[in-house]
């Protein structure tokens, strides 16, 4: 029998949630995303130094200003590494946009479009580039023009219900609702712990797919940030799930049945549709702890991330 990545690569877009080109070729996923995190990751294997090197002479050639030479350092290398993963996926690749950027609407279309001018100018058309952007409410407004514009979005850091819907409203290409930092957030509050059928991040997401489908949206569900692979199990069938090189070792080393969980045909959902706005937004979010909470707590660590990496820089 095939092992459980192959059989989950049968019912569900498998994509890799790395930014190392070694593991990738490994795990021939469709897709792959990275974000500052995993780029800073990234940064510290000895094949990723010369892009760091030629990051800053970019910079410097092209940046007028000493402030955003790193700003803009970091921009290069986000496309750089995402051009070199698209030579061995045929999919996406998705780039974040600076977290900092996470509520202000105008500066994120302005960083969205230059990262898709950057992978232009290195022969990757838009329609391989996912532009990742936390989903605020902010965020998703960018994301609304942005896909009128044929810039293709991800929208990260879903973790209540309200996101999820303003994003299929906005007609956004793709959601990352974050299975794990939900499982998270309930093991600390409660002091419980759950198995794959009744956690929490597993359950959002389900409640998400049965919306999506019951009422037609296009937006691909992309569940993402797993603790384990019961997790994966019980979201097999999802439109898309990333994965880390770990975890996919793990399925792979597994030639158990993989029992489909999830299918557009049997969706069936108990909320009629919603019509998102701001307010309802704002209440929703504000009603809900663990999203509000995981959600500022994502952007920090992102901007963290990011820092680190500019600082990385700084020291070449």
């Amino acid at each position: 029998m095939a092992n459980k990545l192959e059989q989950l690569k049968t019912m569900t877009t498998v994509v890799a949630d790395t930014g190392d080109i070694d593991s990738i070729r490994k795990f021939k996923p469709q897709d792959a995303t990275t974000n500052p995190s995993l780029l800073l990751q990234a940064a510290q294997l000895e094949v990723y130094r010369p892009l760091l090197q030629e990051s800053i002479t970019w910079a410097d050639s092209t940046t007028a200003s000493p402030d955003q030479k790193y700003a803009d350092a970091m921009d290069y290398l986000s496309v750089k590494v995402g051009t070199e993963i698209t030579s061995v996926i045929p999919g996406y690749i998705s780039t974040e946009v600076d977290a900092r950027l996470s509520f202000d609407t105008q500066a994120t279309l302005q960083k969205a479009r230059r990262l898709i001018q950057l992978y232009e100018q290195n022969g990757i058309g838009r329609d391989r580039v996912l532009i990742k952007i936390a989903a605020t409410w902010e965020g998703i407004q960018a994301a609304k023009i942005l896909e009128i514009e044929n810039i293709h979005c991800n929208l990260t850091l879903i973790f209540g219900f309200a996101q999820a819907v303003a994003c299929a409203e906005a007609q956004v290409t793709l959601i990352s609702p974050f299975v794990g930092r939900i499982l998270d957030w309930h093991r600390a509050s409660t002091g419980q712990d759950y198995t794959p059928e009744n956690d929490p991040g597993v359950i959002s997401v389900k409640e998400i797919y049965s919306y999506f489908k019951a009422h037609q949206y296009s937006t691909i569900i992309m569940g993402a940030s797993f603790r384990n692979t019961g997790e994966i199990e019980q979201l097999a069938g999802c439109d898309r799930l990333t994965i880390s090189p770990g975890l996919m070792a793990e399925l792979q080393q597994d030639s158990s049945p993989l029992k489909r969980q999830l299918d557009p045909k049997s969706a069936q959902s108990d909320h009629a549709k919603i019509d998102v706005t701001e307010k309802y937004f704002r209440w929703q979010m504000n009603q809900s702890a663990m999203a509000t909470e995981k959600l500022a707590d994502g952007i920090r660590r992102f901007t963290e991330d990011q820092i680190k990496l500019e600082t990385l820089l700084r020291q070449l």
